[in-house]
């Protein structure tokens, strides 16, 4: 069939070439045919070695091999260019073989005809191919078409529509119509569908055309317009899917379709930009360095683990108490780094002797300290075990780092250390005023960076929803009113290592978390993006506050000031004035009652930390109707 196939492709391009040389004939004699009998032996003649240079050339130069059904601008141009080296062997052979040869302008015209008739002929290719790839992939049943919506009637919008025109696996899909934001291709049409507004306009779109499917697909949409829109799409009952790789689109010759799109996550809704970072410096600063983590099991010692290795560092040490985490980030980096001097201890914070072993063995130069107890309602019911692995487990690995000479040590806080209200956040701070202590009387360099909710972390809400919602719900929010800050992991890693270059000591760090997110509209995102409708398939119960929670959090305590780094996401808080003596006062008091789980802790937490308050959580719980 392949051959039979190839043989009416080769006659019909004979035909072609030969027909336009006659036509050519026809335009010069102006339709004398007095005149074109005098060229008529040397055109007949000439039929057999026409037919042949041509076909010989256009062969030798894979003139056959273009999949015309796929074919772009450059295969087209490139193809141009092969009729016309193909064509040359008879314009110079046949003025010499034959006395009564062709003006000049008849080859020309020619040539030039070739490859107009060439291009049409394969137009008729893609034409035919259409028509029969559109009969074989149709739905039996007509009612069963799913109307498919697609943001953006550029480059991307019109692959994709191609793809689903031309993919078997979309068959039951057809698009009904684009929406685009360029008022000036609204009206217009992408393959023969309609522009029909802008992006506002999706919702009543939607139920017009009875849109089953939207797909994103605006390349260069800044991130925060894209969730815009994105939050409008998952606003509506459709399945809503993105593409992919936006990169791909970069390049002329890759296709892109339906392969190369993906479901909607939570962080596409963010609308975050894309974080900016000085990566030679980093780089410059972790390169050939031995890297010690504490907590390096975690989810954010974890990562940091991932990117101080990519980074370069000469040996890294991991230091956790929870073998499991720490087993599964070792195995990871030895299948990616295996060239890493990796080093994977066991031990607490809290243990003095184990630290300054560690510390005294490996001698590390930068000390990332991510070990924490960091669940609020948790610390709220173990106080004292808050105080026993934060405030003085970070006391033992500063004393230790700065005993034994590290250069730089990097605190990982958090926003809840600002005007805390809970036990956690209050530690957090305690920390912080440890830093800043020891960076005014070590050689040390310490630091804190301080950042709110990172997507996808232990203990984090949406994991939490996840699970609810294959349960079948109901998903549990304290609040309608609450917010958060949230960032990636990645993101937020990035930073802190960013932030880690520039440290000098006694700097708390504050990264720019962006807008706040309510987490009701988080949980109602999270039950549409699984395929659910808020409060119809998955109800939404608000429990009330938890013990030590607050309706919004803050990033920097309003005495501390705000200054701006060489990153626009980075900002450094000035220092508090601290009395470093009543501050190591304290702490010994606080050491001597933490071991007495019935002593009133908070009280001793409060003389350390003025802003700590305790919140009035007794909100009365309410379901979502």
């Amino acid at each position: 069939m392949d051959v039979l196939k190839k043989i009416i492709k080769c006659t019909l391009d004979i035909f072609v070439v030969n027909s336009v040389v006659l036509i050519s004939l026809l335009l010069f004699t102006d339709f004398n045919f007095t005149e074109l009998m005098v060229y008529m032996p040397s055109y007949l003649w000439g039929i057999p070695l026409l037919s042949v240079t041509f076909e010989l050339m256009l062969w030798g130069l894979r003139g056959y091999r273009v999949l015309w059904q796929f074919a772009g601008t450059r295969d087209r141009l490139e193809f141009e260019g092969k009729v016309i080296l193909s064509a040359i062997p008879y314009c110079i052979i046949h003025p010499i073989i034959f006395e009564q040869h062709f003006p000049l302008s008849v080859y020309l015209m020619s040539v030039v005809f070739m490859c107009c008739g060439m291009m049409l002929l394969r137009s008729c290719y893609k034409i035919i191919f259409k028509i029969h790839t559109h009969m074989r992939n149709a739905p039996e049943d007509r009612h069963q078409i799913k109307n498919v919506m697609i943001v953006g009637a550029g480059d991307a919008g019109n692959m994709l529509e191609q793809d689903i025109i031309n993919n078997p696996a979309m068959r039951d899909y057809r698009t009904a119509c684009f929406v685009d934001d360029d008022k000036r291709k609204i009206g217009t049409f992408v393959r023969g569908v309609r522009v029909v507004g802008n992006c506002d306009t999706i919702p009543e779109n939607v139920e017009k055309y009875n849109i089953s499917l939207i797909i994103f697909a605006i390349p260069s949409c800044t991130k925060a317009r894209r969730a815009e829109i994105l939050n409008v799409c998952s606003s509506t009952d459709c399945k809503v899917k993105i593409i992919n790789s936006i990169d791909k689109m970069l390049d002329d010759n890759v296709h892109v379709g339906i392969k190369d799109t993906r479901d909607i996550q939570v962080e596409d809704l963010l609308g975050r930009d894309t974080v900016k970072l000085d990566q030679e410096n980093v780089k410059q600063f972790i390169a050939g360095k031995t890297v010690l983590v504490t907590g390096g099991g975690g989810s954010i010692g974890s990562e940091l683990c991932r990117q101080i290795a990519a980074y370069g560092a000469r040996r890294l040490i991991i230091f956790d108490i929870y073998e499991n985490n720490a087993y599964d980030i070792q195995n990871e980096l030895k299948r990616h780094y295996p060239e890493l001097d990796l080093v994977t201890l066991i031990g607490s914070v809290r243990d003095t002797d184990r630290l300054e072993s560690v510390f005294e063995q490996y001698r590390p130069e930068v000390v990332y300290h991510a070990a924490a107890h960091k669940h609020v309602p948790l610390m709220e019911d173990s106080p004292n075990e808050a105080v026993k692995n934060n405030v003085f487990g970070t006391l033992n690995v500063v004393r230790a780092a700065d005993k034994f000479g590290v250069k730089r040590f990097i605190m990982i806080s958090t926003d809840k250390a600002v005007n805390p209200t809970n036990v956690m956040g209050a530690t957090k701070r305690i920390c912080e005023m440890i830093i800043q202590t020891y960076a005014r009387r070590s050689k040390t360099e310490f630091a804190a960076v301080r950042f709110g909710n990172v997507l996808g972390s232990n203990g984090s809400v949406i994991p939490l929803f996840k699970r609810q919602i294959a349960e079948g719900g109901p998903v549990t929010v304290t609040d309608k009113n609450i917010i958060r800050y949230f960032m990636t992991i990645p993101e937020a890693v990035s930073l802190v290592l960013e932030a880690g270059v520039d440290a000098r000591g006694g700097e708390i760090f504050v990264l720019d978390m962006g807008k706040p997110v309510k987490i009701a509209t988080l949980a109602e995102n999270l039950i549409r993006l699984s395929g659910y409708r808020p409060n119809i398939d998955i109800k939404i119960e608000y429990t009330g506050l938890r013990p030590g929670e607050k309706m919004y959090e803050e990033m920097l305590m309003s005495e501390e000031g705000l200054t701006a780094t060489d990153n626009k996401l980075i900002f450094i808080g000035k220092p508090i004035d601290i009395d470093e003596t009543r501050l190591f006062e304290l702490l010994d008091e606080l050491h001597g009652v933490m071991a007495d789980d019935h002593a009133d802790i908070r009280r001793y937490i409060h003389e350390l930390v003025p802003t700590y308050s305790e919140v009035d959580v007794s909100t009365k719980p309410e379901t979502a109707k």
